[in-house]
Protein backbone atom coordinates (compact mmCIF):
# COMPACT_ATOMS: atom_id res chain seq x y z
CA UNK A 1 0.00 0.00 0.00
CA UNK A 2 1.17 3.66 -0.65
CA UNK A 3 0.24 6.81 0.52
CA UNK A 4 -2.52 7.13 -2.33
CA UNK A 5 -4.05 3.76 -1.47
CA UNK A 6 -3.95 5.01 2.43
CA UNK A 7 -5.75 7.94 1.60
CA UNK A 8 -8.39 6.46 -0.23
CA UNK A 9 -8.58 4.20 2.57
CA UNK A 10 -8.69 7.14 5.07
CA UNK A 11 -11.66 8.60 2.81
CA UNK A 12 -13.34 5.20 2.90
CA UNK A 13 -13.40 5.39 6.39
CA UNK A 14 -14.68 8.28 7.01
CA UNK A 15 -17.36 8.37 4.01
CA UNK A 16 -18.63 4.81 6.08
CA UNK A 17 -18.81 6.66 9.55
CA UNK A 18 -20.36 9.41 8.47
CA UNK A 19 -23.03 7.63 6.84
CA UNK A 20 -23.88 5.74 9.96
CA UNK A 21 -24.80 9.36 11.61
CA UNK A 22 -28.63 9.49 11.64
CA UNK A 23 -30.01 12.28 11.34
CA UNK A 24 -27.26 13.19 8.17
CA UNK A 25 -24.80 16.20 9.37
CA UNK A 26 -23.03 18.69 7.15
CA UNK A 27 -19.04 18.47 7.19
CA UNK A 28 -16.16 19.78 4.63
CA UNK A 29 -12.83 18.52 4.22
CA UNK A 30 -10.20 19.57 6.69
CA UNK A 31 -6.72 19.81 5.02
CA UNK A 32 -4.43 16.55 3.92
CA UNK A 33 -1.08 16.43 5.59
CA UNK A 34 1.82 13.58 5.09
CA UNK A 35 4.54 12.35 7.00
CA UNK A 36 7.65 11.02 5.84
CA UNK A 37 5.42 7.35 5.58
CA UNK A 38 2.02 8.32 6.85
CA UNK A 39 -1.15 10.13 5.61
CA UNK A 40 -3.96 11.84 7.53
CA UNK A 41 -6.92 13.15 6.56
CA UNK A 42 -9.64 15.26 8.10
CA UNK A 43 -13.17 16.41 8.33
CA UNK A 44 -14.98 18.69 10.15
CA UNK A 45 -18.82 18.44 10.95
CA UNK A 46 -20.46 22.05 9.52
CA UNK A 47 -23.64 20.61 11.69
CA UNK A 48 -23.95 22.21 14.83
CA UNK A 49 -24.05 19.66 17.22
CA UNK A 50 -25.33 21.11 20.78
CA UNK A 51 -23.83 20.56 24.08
CA UNK A 52 -26.96 18.44 25.17
CA UNK A 53 -25.88 15.75 21.86
CA UNK A 54 -22.67 15.78 21.47
CA UNK A 55 -22.85 12.60 24.10
CA UNK A 56 -25.68 11.19 21.13
CA UNK A 57 -23.12 11.96 18.46
CA UNK A 58 -20.26 10.42 20.35
CA UNK A 59 -22.21 7.44 20.98
CA UNK A 60 -23.51 6.63 17.94
CA UNK A 61 -19.96 6.90 16.37
CA UNK A 62 -18.63 4.64 18.69
CA UNK A 63 -20.78 1.91 18.36
CA UNK A 64 -20.57 2.52 14.01
CA UNK A 65 -16.73 1.96 14.88
CA UNK A 66 -16.94 -1.39 16.95
CA UNK A 67 -20.11 -2.80 14.75
CA UNK A 68 -16.91 -2.51 11.78
CA UNK A 69 -14.60 -4.09 14.99
CA UNK A 70 -12.47 -1.29 15.39
CA UNK A 71 -10.79 -1.27 18.54
CA UNK A 72 -11.84 2.16 20.66
CA UNK A 73 -8.41 3.15 22.24
CA UNK A 74 -9.59 5.65 24.16
CA UNK A 75 -12.42 8.04 25.17
CA UNK A 76 -11.90 11.55 26.87
CA UNK A 77 -15.17 12.07 28.54
CA UNK A 78 -13.64 15.97 28.99
CA UNK A 79 -16.88 18.21 29.08
CA UNK A 80 -15.28 21.09 26.68
CA UNK A 81 -13.39 18.69 24.27
CA UNK A 82 -14.80 15.00 24.38
CA UNK A 83 -13.40 12.19 22.32
CA UNK A 84 -13.30 9.10 21.14
CA UNK A 85 -10.02 7.06 19.80
CA UNK A 86 -10.01 4.10 17.76
CA UNK A 87 -8.00 1.85 15.63
CA UNK A 88 -8.85 -0.51 12.69
CA UNK A 89 -7.77 -4.02 12.03
CA UNK A 90 -5.47 -2.81 9.53
CA UNK A 91 -4.24 -0.19 11.64
CA UNK A 92 -5.55 2.78 10.94
CA UNK A 93 -5.90 5.36 13.61
CA UNK A 94 -9.47 7.26 14.12
CA UNK A 95 -10.89 10.01 15.87
CA UNK A 96 -13.76 12.35 16.69
CA UNK A 97 -12.46 15.50 18.80
CA UNK A 98 -15.04 17.84 19.92
CA UNK A 99 -12.89 20.96 20.21
CA UNK A 100 -14.32 24.55 20.02
CA UNK A 101 -18.15 23.52 19.91
CA UNK A 102 -16.92 21.67 16.85
CA UNK A 103 -16.86 18.19 15.83
CA UNK A 104 -13.55 16.79 13.65
CA UNK A 105 -13.09 13.84 12.16
CA UNK A 106 -9.12 12.40 11.24
CA UNK A 107 -7.82 9.09 10.43
CA UNK A 108 -4.20 8.52 10.47
CA UNK A 109 -2.81 5.85 8.03
CA UNK A 110 0.07 3.47 9.54
CA UNK A 111 3.63 3.97 7.82
CA UNK A 112 3.12 2.50 3.90
CA UNK A 113 5.03 3.12 0.86
CA UNK A 114 5.95 6.85 -0.30
CA UNK A 115 4.02 8.57 -3.03
CA UNK A 116 2.31 11.56 -3.90
CA UNK A 117 -1.21 12.15 -2.62
CA UNK A 118 -4.31 13.99 -5.11
CA UNK A 119 -6.74 15.64 -3.04
CA UNK A 120 -10.12 13.38 -1.93
CA UNK A 121 -12.54 12.82 -4.92
CA UNK A 122 -15.79 12.45 -2.11
CA UNK A 123 -17.10 15.55 -2.83
CA UNK A 124 -18.63 16.91 0.81
CA UNK A 125 -22.36 17.42 1.21
CA UNK A 126 -22.67 20.97 1.12
CA UNK A 127 -20.38 23.94 0.39
CA UNK A 128 -16.76 22.83 -0.62
CA UNK A 129 -14.98 26.01 0.80
CA UNK A 130 -12.34 25.83 -1.28
CA UNK A 131 -9.48 28.03 -0.65
CA UNK A 132 -10.76 28.69 2.98
CA UNK A 133 -8.64 27.86 5.83
CA UNK A 134 -9.31 28.06 8.18
CA UNK A 135 -12.67 26.56 7.59
CA UNK A 136 -15.88 28.65 9.70
CA UNK A 137 -17.48 27.67 12.63
CA UNK A 138 -20.31 25.13 12.12
CA UNK A 139 -22.99 27.21 10.39
CA UNK A 140 -25.72 24.43 9.55
CA UNK A 141 -29.11 23.74 11.63
CA UNK A 142 -30.32 20.31 12.42
CA UNK A 143 -33.24 20.21 14.36
CA UNK A 144 -32.09 17.25 16.45
CA UNK A 145 -28.47 17.34 16.65
CA UNK A 146 -28.62 21.17 16.74
CA UNK A 147 -31.47 21.12 19.56
CA UNK A 148 -31.06 23.07 22.18
CA UNK A 149 -28.76 26.00 20.47
CA UNK A 150 -30.76 29.16 20.02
Amino acid sequence: MNMQDAADRADDIMDTTLASIDPVVQWAHGPTTTGSCDVTRRRSVMTVVSDGRRGSFLGLVERAWRKRDYRIKGVNNDRESPAIYAQTSGGFGVSLIFGGGQAFFEVDSPCVERSEVADSTTPPNGPTYEGVYPLPRPNVHSDFWSAGVS
